[in-house]
């Protein structure tokens, strides 16, 4: 028997099993359209067996998208294009899930290969010349010197935000999506609004955590009463900042345990991304402390995710109960395969596609 390979159910979905792929950008998109590269990419993932496949971060509005590459769920197009990419991961006993964000500060920047020809170091603002746009932001604090200088929003923006999310997550229904990811991680809009560094307020969303925590809490409670009640909603959040006067895993148990009375299902545990030079120290497994804190804290179910590759080491963090699920990057990149592979190293009978049966190797004996 393995835990990683057992099924797993939040509300009316029962994933196959508990290898999720993590939201993971492309920025292959023209206007926020997906094409036959989102296809391949995430149909790939959920042949290879993963129990639920999510989509990279699907902007919200156009102005909310990282780089005019982001794909976007704004838009009639939008829906036509996704709708067959979860189509294709449904139908192959995977589940459909989609990530909403809005990038906030982060946002109107190159993407990264398109970056290195114009700043040494990362990601930087794309001139209105090359289409870039006014970001926005809890407070006029650029994320470094190279990203915009962001718009302060005022209550009007915020309240549009807040129907732009909720838009959005109507529109991912229609597509036929199956789960729903609120984005408040990495630094981008809702994670602005939670961490003291870049929400220097003085209203009713700034100050005090619960101010801090108003609009994100907004946006995740209109997406769950506007998406059905037998279908589960995530949120993904850096539950650290990583350093001691900003955003804590206190602070995120606190957080967390308001979603989980808004009817969130499961948190996505992961960390950084809204100070620019801080040190995190990078270890297999490194943010799995924070997830197992999260689900104990707030008693919620939790993901997993970072640097996370071996088999047995991601069937260790579910079967010991310090998540009920993983969630995989870099390595499912690599390899769209790996939920078959760690089946079979784990000696679970790998349920490989039918027109690729005749390549299986049982795991009978190992």
């Amino acid at each position: 028997m393995s835990a990683l390979f057992s099924p797993f159910k939040l509300r009316e979905i029962v994933f196959k099993n508990r290898v999720f792929v993590s939201p993971m950008c492309q920025y292959s998109c023209v206007d926020g359209v997906v094409d036959d590269w989102h296809l391949v990419h995430l149909g790939s993932r959920a042949v290879g067996g993963a129990g639920m496949v999510m989509t990279e971060a699907a902007a919200v509005t156009a102005q909310g998208r990282i780089s005019p590459e982001d794909a976007g769920m704004w838009s009639d197009a939008h829906v036509a294009a996704w709708k067959p990419i979860a189509a294709f991961i449904k139908a192959q006993g995977s589940v459909a899930a989609i990530q909403l964000a809005h990038a906030g500060r982060k946002a109107g920047c190159f993407s990264p290969w398109r970056a290195g020809a114009v700043y040494a170091q990362g990601n930087g603002r794309v001139p209105a010349a090359l289409g870039g746009w006014e970001a926005i932001g809890p407070s006029e604090t650029a994320f470094s010197d190279t990203y915009p200088q962001p718009h302060a929003m005022a209550l009007g923006d915020i309240q549009q935000a807040v129907a732009d999310f909720v838009t959005a997550t109507k529109r991912s229904l229609e597509a036929g999506f199956e789960v729903v990811e609120v984005h408040a991680a990495h630094g981008y809009l809702l994670h602005q609004f939670l961490s003291p560094t870049s929400n220097l307020r003085t209203d009713d969303y700034g100050g005090s955590l619960e101010n801090r925590m108003r609009f994100p809490l907004e946006v995740c409670r209109a997406v769950r009463q506007n998406w059905p009640d037998n279908l589960p909603v995530m949120v993904r959040i850096s539950a650290s900042d990583w350093r001691e006067d900003a955003l804590t895993v206190g602070d995120s148990i606190i957080f967390c345990k308001v979603l989980k009375m808004l009817g969130i299902d499961l948190i996505d545990v992961s960390s950084g991304g809204n100070i620019a030079d801080v040190k995190i120290p990078l270890s297999p497994g490194y943010q799995v402390p924070m997830a197992t804190a999260i689900k104990n804290g707030a008693a919620i179910p939790v993901g997993a995710v970072g640097l996370i590759t071996q088999p047995i080491q991601a069937e260790q963090i579910v079967a010991t109960g310090l998540a009920d699920a993983v969630f995989l990057g870099r390595e499912l990149l690599r390899d769209p395969y790996w939920p078959h592979h760690a089946a079979q190293a784990l000696g679970v009978e790998p349920q490989w596609p039918n027109q690729y049966k005749r390549a299986q190797v049982s795991a009978v004996g190992k």
